[in-house]
Formats: structure tokens, sequence, C-alpha cells
């Protein structure tokens, strides 16, 4: 039953974390259609999705799993504190999980220069979760500068949610 548990557990992770897009399930309930899926399984009965706050689902929707930058700077933010702080409280009760911070940036500027700086947002979430007591052997950092945004665009609006880090959970070891 156990064994169950944890491959149901390790399946949700994976779909959970293969697409860091809002949208990615296309406006589809997890469950299925509507739910139609609901209440059959091992899980039958348990809480799933972001109503189990163990969940990654409740970290991704309910603590929250991307913190925002302003122009040029790996500086938090009070907005991106309250955030981090949701985050290592998460981490600390869920303590199989592990966490890849994607560090992200605008399409301004050069490539190097966005890889650089994505590195400095990820590594800024990364001092900040080891200062609140989650082990470094639990984080990862990775910079992706501009080459994954949000949404393609030449606005202030649309640059603003480029500028970001992403923390990614999974179960497993980090290689």
């Amino acid at each position: 039953m156990q064994t169950m548990k944890m491959a149901a557990l390790a399946a949700l992770v994976l779909a959970s974390t293969a697409c860091t897009r809002p949208d990615r399930l296309g406006g589809m309930d997890p469950l299925g259609a509507n739910g139609a899926n609901a209440g059959i399984g091992a899980g039958a009965g348990a809480a799933v999705g972001a109503a189990n706050p163990n969940s990654p689902q409740y970290f991704q929707e309910t603590i929250g799993d991307r913190v925002l930058f302003a122009v040029d700077t790996s500086t938090l933010t009070p907005e991106g504190i309250a955030t981090l702080d949701g985050q290592a409280r998460w981490l600390q009760t869920n303590t199989d999980y592990l966490a890849i911070i994607e560090g992200h940036a605008d399409e301004q500027g050069t490539r190097e220069y966005n890889l650089a700086l994505g590195a400095r947002r990820a590594n800024a979430v990364r001092e900040y979760l080891l200062s609140r007591g989650i082990a470094s052997s639990r984080l990862r950092t990775v910079s992706y500068g501009k080459e994954r945004p949000i949404e393609v665009c030449s606005n202030e609006a649309c640059y603003a949610k480029n500028r970001r880090a992403v923390t990614v959970i999974s179960v497993g070891s980090l290689s």
C-alpha cells in the first residue's frame, strides 16, 4: 500500500513539474473531465491536488512557486520574501521534496547578461531558503536567462512577468 502511494505521488510530482507554465493543463481539471476520476484508486478519500497541503499543487497554487524581480536586479522584494517564507515552511514540513530554483530574465539585454542575471536571481532565492533552514543538499539552481519566457512581448507589463525565479519541487535526488 505504501509503495502504491509513493508511486502515485511520484507520478503526480512528475506531471506537475513537467512544465512551468501556469496554463499547462489547458483549463482541464487535473482529475480529468471535471473530476470524473475523483475517488477512484488507492488515494480515494484522501485530499488531492491543491486541497492537500502536502501536495506539489498546493505548493504551486497556494504557497506560490515564483518570485518577481525589478529590472536588472536580483534583490528580493517584500512580496518575494513573503512567498519564500511560505516556501521554506512547506519545504521544512515536506522533507522528501527537493527544489530546483530557476532564474529567468526578460528579453532585454544579451543572452550572456541575462544568463548571469538569472543565475543571480536563482542564487538570491537559494540563499534566502538556506537562511530559513533548508539544507543545501535539497536545493539546486539553474539559469535560463531569457530563453524560457512566460510571454514573448515588447512592453513593460509583459517584461515584468519574465523577471522571475521559479521554485520547482520534486521527489528524488538532485543530479
